[in-house]
């Protein structure tokens, strides 16, 4: 019996505070004993989730004597740790401590010394990792005998020679040689057996032909789908991952075009009544996905559970890259929406390569209409687009007994843009009041001069007043395409840009270079000026002061209406939309027939006056197709000449869904062209007319399929289709 004197207490106290480090390390030996219990031993395992390690087996363990001790050990084990955590429990209850000092009689030999706790700690953590090691190699035997207990001959995996799966045996071997390189192996059972590198192959991918001797009801079950949601909605550009470059400059007067179009694409889909989930970062996507752990190169662990996938191309390098092969086989659910359109030569990897078409956006491949633009850029793409506020007959009438004749609103937000234009902006001011909504933080941008007035960047409701004040909007070629002048037409403004020459292009402009387009641009907003026009749309050589002062002139005693086209109204959105969602489908859609395939019957007729063909009447009808097919009109273009603009000229737009019906013989014998010869090859060009040499060539890939291109050389066979009014994107039939 020892005394405890006032140092004793210290000393106490000492102790115990020295022993906590050890009671949270038991209490993590047992937590870690129970789970490994719960999960490793528990008869079946459960089904894996997206979130679980790839290393945790997935098989029955077989119940014999050696699991079983295995069990009574670890269970003495964590009764023993339990017992000794109480001890504990109760010794660090202060109360205890001031009753035993009191009575003089705290008994410290019944207490292990320090020391010797740590040894019994240190023990039994090492006993447990020596059980750890051990259960997992009872786990591995037992993979194996399960995986061959029908049979046991290791014959059987070996890797079948079969000319429905030539790629099995090269795939086994890579396998073999890289298995380790991507836990998402292990995380679907590869162990480095070559049993498991079959059943990899032909259960998860679908390299090898499916082992006989497996009990395919017993094969490793996928977890449950999630609940069908329809439609997935990625914006790759806003991810942490992506640089995210546009959000920083939102406050700062950087471009809001793309943010406008993604909040109406999102309204639109919801007014629809689709069902929504939207992501804004890598780790959602792929919880959304089922992406299996590891570095993307294994195939989902589910069937997509998307309908629908809408994205960017941020997102959609995101997606290939974490979703294996499973890419191949969804992508056609993808719709991304571009800016500035993707046209096939660019879109066409083995092509894009041989050519010098490869850029830093293009090559995937897609079905070109599963590109969604901005603006109607090119037919080889689908048209999206956006929203702009429609105003009614009363609102608009306001506005124009509100308008101020000689006020004029600069287009322009960056100071950058306002930089170089001092003498357009004063032949401007001798005519009117320049006002700007230009960013600054705390002084005026010195590229701005002093006779205009400036607001800072305004709000949306803000800024739409200042339109529905302004006789004009100006614009000076930057940015390209954006939503503004739209609004500003809408609201009653009459919208004024330069005229580009020579055009912009990516062969001799920056912004252009690297874009997946050889589209020319003739002027700062190219829809406004070929779809609108005066008197809402002047377009002007800004290097011509005399024009441009006598447009100006002009401008002030022209008397407008505020105008929106259709397809920029909520309905005709909601129209389009609705219509793509219907009727585009680009994963069952039949492969067009092989070049030079001659139908029973030819389904064109020549014109009336010979200048191009039609749908026969009589001609039965295309199932599937979209557009429907008896809007077909086909022209043979001048040397030179796109198809987009050879169907423009007739007052229609080029379908490039309408090309294989075109890509025969027949077709050109139908429109009395005299082919001496005729060939088939990739030409983003084809099928078209050479002249001279008199020979005619048919294309031998669908995806290269063009309205875009030209050649001197060349005399293009262009279908082309009509459209409803106001709305471009879709034929007077589509609906």
């Amino acid at each position: 019996m020892i005394t405890v004197n006032p140092d004793g207490k210290i000393m106490v106290r000492r102790c115990l505070v020295t022993l906590r480090p050890f009671r949270l390390f038991v209490l993590g030996i047992g937590f870690f004993s129970l789970c490994f219990l719960m999960t490793s031993l528990g008869g079946q395992f459960s089904a894996r989730r997206p979130g679980d390690s790839p290393f945790t087996i997935r098989t029955e363990v077989m119940g014999g004597p050696e699991s079983r001790g295995v069990l009574r050990k670890m269970s003495d084990l964590l009764e023993l740790m339990v017992k000794r955590m109480d001890t504990l429990a109760r010794l660090e209850n202060s109360s205890e401590l001031h009753r035993a000092a009191g009575e003089g009689r705290f008994a410290l030999d019944r207490l292990p010394a320090g020391p010797g706790l740590m040894e019994r700690i240190q023990a039994i953590a090492q006993n447990v990792s020596d059980i750890a090691v051990k259960v997992d190699q009872i786990l591995r035997h037992s993979l194996l005998l399960h995986s061959k207990v029908s049979e046991g001959r290791r014959d059987q995996c070996e890797a079948p020679s079969d000319p429905k799966f030539p790629d099995c045996s090269g795939k086994v071997e890579w396998m073999r040689a890289r298995w380790t390189s991507d836990p998402c192996y292990a995380f679907f059972g590869v162990d480095g057996t070559e049993c498991s590198f079959l059943i990899y192959l032909s259960e998860v991918e679908w390299f090898c032909p499916p082992l006989p001797w497996r009990n395919q009801t017993a094969t490793r079950r996928a977890p449950k789908p999630l609940p069908k949601v329809q439609i997935l909605v990625h914006i790759g550009f806003l991810t942490e991952e992506s640089g995210d470059v546009f959000s920083p400059r939102v406050l700062k007067g950087g471009p809001l075009g793309e943010m406008v179009q993604w909040a109406d694409i999102l309204a639109a889909l919801y007014v629809l009544g689709h069902g929504l989930r939207i992501t804004v970062s890598l780790k959602e996507l792929q919880s959304n996905l089922g992406v299996p752990p590891g570095r993307g190169n294994c195939p989902l662990t589910m069937p997509l559970p998307f309908d629908l996938i809408y994205t960017d191309y941020h997102g959609l390098q995101q997606m290939k890259q974490h979703m294996g092969l499973s890419f191949r086989k969804y992508r056609c659910r993808i719709r991304v929406i571009d800016t500035f359109g993707t046209e096939p030569a660019y879109n066409h990897e083995e092509y894009a390569t041989l050519h010098g078409y490869r850029t830093n956006w293009g090559y995937w491949n897609l079905n070109p209409k599963q590109f969604m633009t901005m603006f109607p850029h090119t037919p080889d793409n689908s048209f999206m687009g956006f929203v702009s506020e429609e105003l009614n007959e009363t609102e608009k009438q306001l506005i124009k007994d509100g308008k101020a004749s000689k006020m004029a609103v600069v287009y322009g937000k960056e100071a950058s843009i306002w930089k170089g234009k001092e003498k357009f902006l004063s032949i401007l001011n001798k005519y009117m009041e320049i006002h700007g909504t230009v960013y600054y933080e705390s002084q005026r941008p010195p590229e701005v001069p002093a006779f205009v007035k400036n607001h800072g960047l305004l709000p949306q409701p803000e800024f739409q007043q200042l339109l529905r004040k302004a006789k004009l909007f100006i614009g000076f070629g930057f940015p390209y395409e954006g939503p503004a002048p739209l609004e500003a037409i809408a609201n009653g403004c009459v919208f004024l840009q330069s005229r580009f020459s020579p055009p912009h292009s990516s062969l001799n402009h920056e912004f252009f270079r690297g874009k997946p387009t050889s589209r020319e641009v003739f002027s700062q907003h190219p829809y406004a000026e070929n779809f609108i026009g005066k008197p809402h749309v002047w377009t002007v050589d800004y290097n011509n002061s005399e024009e441009f002062e006598a447009a100006i002139q002009a401008i002030m005693t022209t008397q407008v209406d505020p105008y929106l086209p259709y397809e920029y109204t909520c309905e005709g959105m909601l129209e389009r939309i609705h219509a793509y969602i219907q009727h585009q489908d680009f994963c069952a859609a039949p492969g067009p027939a092989p070049p030079g395939t001659r139908a029973p019957q030819s389904p064109f007729i020549l014109a009336p006056n010979a200048t191009h063909l039609e749908w026969a009447r009589n001609a039965s009808l295309a199932p599937g197709v979209w557009p429907p097919a008896h809007s077909l009109r086909a022209w043979l273009a001048a040397a030179g000449t796109a198809c987009t603009d050879a169907c423009l000229d007739h007052g229609l737009i080029c379908e490039p869904s309408f090309f294989p019906f075109l890509n025969s013989q027949d077709a050109f014998q139908k429109l009395q062209v005299p082919c001496d010869g005729i060939e088939s090859e990739m030409n983003h060009l084809y099928p078209a007319f050479a002249q001279p040499g008199q020979e005619c060539f048919l294309q031998k890939e669908p995806l290269l399929f063009s309205c875009a291109g030209s050649s001197t050389k060349y005399r293009r066979l262009c279908p082309c289709r009509d459209f409803r009014k106001g709305q471009v994107a879709l034929c007077q039939d589509c609906l």
